[in-house]
């Protein structure tokens, strides 16, 4: 038996839009991962970008569990000595969330040049509102 391994030419992406209205972080960040990566696809290779295209409306009204929102921060360093730099995440929320969903959705995909290119298939929109009608996007259901 003979292994199959996608062509760049065999590979027909898809626009989806999902909309986070309500819907807990994490099964979000799972679930688009999941898509961006290609698993979806019969034609699914670990070493090969076969995904497709996800945009994420609503940002602001995704939903974290328990005490989640004041006990969990998102941390990043400036690079100079004593550069950490911490933010709750009901701060982050309020000012910056979609920074909040790409950080959670990127957390799940490969630590490589090959999640760097999954990465960039990634749109994500505070309102209802975004740029991408010309593609056609199909709506994407998240299990809640």
């Amino acid at each position: 038996m003979k292994t199959y391994v996608p062509k760049k030419d065999d590979i027909q992406r898809k626009w989806y839009v999902v909309d986070a209205d309500g819907v807990a972080l994490g099964r979000l960040a799972s679930q688009v991962a999941s898509v961006l990566r290609g698993k979806n696809k019969a034609m699914f290779t670990p070493n090969a970008d076969v995904g497709d295209y996800v945009i994420v409306i609503n940002a602001e009204k995704v939903v974290l569990t328990g005490k989640k929102l004041d006990q969990k921060e998102l941390v990043h360093y400036t690079g100079y000595i004593g550069g950490r730099k911490t933010v709750s995440y009901r701060d982050l929320l309020k000012n910056n969330p979609e920074k909040a969903v790409e950080h959670a959705i990127v957390g799940m995909l490969p630590h490589n040049s090959l999640g760097r290119q999954m990465a960039k298939k990634l749109r994500v929109y505070r309102g209802e509102e975004h740029d991408h009608m010309a593609q056609n996007p199909e709506k994407l259901e998240i299990v809640k």
